[in-house]
């Protein structure tokens, strides 16, 4: 009892602590996996070709031989708030105090440009969307923060985040976690732990294996390597095989308790985690050609989606990564919160210092580029939703911070980005003003904003999460369907 009390009140970063976090991991396969929302509902409709039910389900469920895929996603977080004027909304008629020193660049999508910051991405705006209609009302980072991973304008400080909530409805079903969280966050704007690494009010069985406890924590650390999967000093394999025999004799001579088909099946997964290999090739980035660590950077940003993309690949069903884009040369560390560009750390925010535009957006912009590429390349974009957003925008009017000049924080509009899974490439949804200050059209709640996720992964916003079935959906909110 004192081990399970620990994992569930613990971080989950070893491997005395995983095998009894994963013991308490709900395994419930979806009843028709490899099929989509969409092909369910169509079922109905199959016999006038000559099909049955069964017949339907075998044939969509298998691709030449394999199991169809189910939708994964790669949700990167631009902590602090990234600049919707100087990225995916500039505004080139306006004063320059609001449109800033960038240009807007043309993209490969006719009509639709984006700051000059973004080339390869502008190249790629075929493969993406762009929801320029964004819009709360609170300006403070941890309660933003808590908005968005809530997916809730007022989440309880127990809300469970969007990642844990695809835990549940989604777990994933090979030998890797379902959810993995790749760069903690730092700084006094951080939401607390509870709110993205403890599973909230659905409990420790769907929190997050979070990997990058510090800034110098990243596979762009030389010497970096994934300890989560190493046996405790002490522990060594054999004991653990020893304690796994005792506990089967033990349980050989008791009567099945209800549920404990679940259990078993959760065991199981806890050991193939600790003693299979899938889960540490996965995690181990070494792997990768140097070419490949070359094409999406070697700054944590880079190596983070470059990591996240192995683990979708392996069939982790969720990776959260922290869009820490490192330091530039000659900078000291003071925060992962890239993003947040005040110019109150002395770098302006159109500078090429770690909390300026000019070192972080190329940063980006490699970065993503290169993991939508790599995704199509694989075949993995169309079940890979990519996420790319901030806990707000930045005020249309430049501000000095001290003795830099940046933007503050502003919530009443800015920008998402999304891509894969379904998503409709070349689409622009919403609009803003003529200085991206307000919504002209269609705002995106927090709501919204989830609902629109849930359903890029084939989970239908309104599905109930608590004990009962209704009392606590998924998603209150409306899914913007024009994305896909």
């Amino acid at each position: 009892m004192g081990h399970d009390k620990r994992a569930l009140d613990g971080d989950p970063t070893d491997a005395s602590e995983l095998i009894f976090w994963c013991d308490a991991m709900l395994w419930n396969p979806s009843q028709y996996a490899g099929l989509t929302r969409r092909q369910v509902l169509q079922a109905g409709a199959v016999s006038t070709l000559g099909l049955t039910l069964p017949q339907l389900l075998e044939a969509t469920a298998s691709t030449s031989g394999r199991p169809a895929r189910e939708k994964s996603c790669i949700f990167i977080f631009q902590y602090g708030g990234l600049s919707q004027l100087d990225s995916w909304d500039p505004k080139p008629n306006s004063p320059a105090e609001i449109r800033g020193p960038y240009r807007p660049i043309a993209t490969s999508v006719p009509g639709f440009q984006v700051g000059e910051l973004m080339p390869r991405l502008a190249r790629l705006a075929s493969r993406y969307a762009v929801i320029r209609s964004m819009s709360h009302r609170v300006p403070v980072h941890d309660i933003a923060n808590r908005m968005l991973l809530a997916g809730q304008s007022l989440p309880a400080l127990n809300a469970p985040s969007f990642g844990t909530i695809v835990s549940k409805l989604r777990p994933s079903q090979a030998s890797v976690p379902s959810q993995v969280w790749l760069q903690k966050f730092g700084g006094g704007a951080m939401p607390p732990d509870s709110t993205y690494l403890t599973g909230g009010s659905l409990g420790m069985a769907y929190a997050p294996l979070l990997i990058g406890m510090t800034h110098d924590d990243n596979p762009a650390t030389p010497g970096f390597r994934v300890r989560a999967f190493d046996s405790s000093e002490g522990l060594a394999s054999d004991r653990v095989q020893a304690r796994r025999d005792l506990l089967t004799q033990l349980e050989s001579n008791q009567r099945p308790m209800p549920g404990a088909d679940t259990m078993l099946r959760s065991r199981q997964r806890a050991y193939d985690l600790l003693s299979g290999s899938a889960a540490r090739q996965a995690f181990d980035i070494e792997r990768e050609p140097a070419s490949v660590r070359d094409r999406y950077g070697r700054h944590p940003l880079g190596q983070n989606l470059l990591l996240a993309r192995r683990l979708i690949e392996a069939g982790v069903r969720l990776a959260n990564v922290v869009a820490w884009c490192g330091l530039a040369p000659g900078d000291r560390f003071l925060s992962v919160e890239t993003w947040d560009m005040h110019g109150n750390a002395g770098i302006d925010i159109f500078g090429n210092g770690w909390n300026g535009l000019g070192w972080a957006m190329p940063c980006c912009d490699q970065a993503v580029s290169a993991l939508i590429e790599d995704l199509e390349q694989r075949g993995l974009l169309e079940t890979t939703l990519v996420v790319l957003v901030g806990e707000f925008g930045r005020t249309p009017r430049i501000s000095r911070g001290g003795s830099a000049i940046g933007r503050d924080h502003w919530p009443n509009c800015y920008s998402a980005m999304l891509a894969g899974g379904g998503v409709r490439g070349g689409a622009v949804y919403g609009a803003s003003d003529s200085r991206a200050a307000y919504v002209h059209d269609n705002p995106v709640s927090p709501e919204d904003f989830a609902a629109t996720l849930f359903h890029a992964l084939d989970i239908p916003p309104d599905t109930g999460i608590s004990p009962d079935g209704f009392s606590l959906r998924a998603s209150t909110g409306t899914p913007v369907l024009g994305l896909f």
